[in-house]
């Protein structure tokens, strides 16, 4: 018995709850708990930094919304097919959110406002970027109850349960189980959340380029889990197109940290984050 409730991960029958005449999609609403987790530890770690955690409040108000569309510009520049319709491209709860493209304007958004309030630039990105992965790791799990971003065919005791229509939609209505692709990147992530926080503390990584450290962990599970993928994307070169975003974006992250993002071993030790004096204008 034990044996037959390891062999696989059934997915769920329903991507909807009904909270009484209230249904509520888990794919937003695992997005907003993830949002919520994100910004509660950024204010945490800003706050230990002698910080107002209204700040990263003031922050999510802009990159969060900033975020999503730039998400769903990068899904439709890159993924969406033109034969789905004008009125999809709205329908995100359906799934259709890039993050590359998300976290790239979630930055830029987070970088106006912190220029606008006269913000220590490197030290609130380095409180705030623990907080995206772990933001992604929980928003991940949306992807599971619409039974998205699954991998090749496998018999591993792990296995996704997969209903036919959304199998045989990319070509594999004979396959039981598939790896579960949302999965693996759910604990990468969680995986990446403890690595910064660590490596920060260790005085490895200068100030302000903990960024960088983020986009080299990130892209680096993407650049395999690119190749698990079987749903059908966007291809150059006969490449998926976010295997090339994931190689240049390693790139650029990896030339960041070896010019100056990281200290020598011989230099470094606790980095002892010492409380920032916040000076400039509080807006919002």
């Amino acid at each position: 018995m034990f044996a037959s409730l390891i062999a696989s991960i059934p997915s769920p029958s329903s991507g909807v709850f009904e909270l009484g005449p209230l249904p509520l999609r888990a794919y937003g609403l695992l997005i907003g708990l993830g949002v919520v987790a994100g910004v509660l530890l950024a204010q945490r770690r800003w706050s230990a930094r002698g910080g107002d955690a209204d700040d990263m409040s003031t922050i999510a108000m802009w990159a969060v919304p900033a975020g999503l569309v730039g998400a769903r510009v990068y899904h439709v520049i890159t993924d969406w097919r033109f034969d789905e319709g004008f009125t999809t491209l709205f329908k995100i709860w359906e799934g259709g959110l890039g993050i590359p493209g998300g976290v790239f304007a979630g930055v830029m958004a987070a970088l106006w406002v912190i220029n606008r309030n006269g913000w220590d630039r490197a030290s609130v990105l380095d409180a705030a970027i623990p907080g995206v992965p772990l933001a992604q790791a929980i928003g991940r799990w949306g992807n599971y109850f619409n039974q998205e971003l699954f991998g090749r065919p496998t018999d591993l005791p792990w296995g996704l349960e997969i209903d036919a229509e959304y199998a045989e939609a990319v070509g594999h209505g004979d396959a039981e189980t598939f790896h579960p692709v949302f999965l693996y990147e759910s604990l990468w992530n969680f995986g990446l959340v403890g690595f910064l926080i660590w490596i920060e503390r260790t005085g490895r990584v200068r100030r302000g380029s903990l960024i960088a450290v983020y986009v080299f962990g990130y892209l680096l599970a993407r650049l395999w889990l690119e190749t698990v993928r079987i749903d059908n994307a966007t291809e150059i070169g006969g490449l998926r197109i976010n295997l090339w975003m994931s190689i240049i974006g390693l790139l650029a992250a990896g030339g960041w940290l070896a010019w100056r993002g990281l200290r020598p071993a011989d230099s470094a030790g606790d980095s002892g984050v010492e409380p920032v004096e916040v000076t400039g204008p509080v807006d919002g």
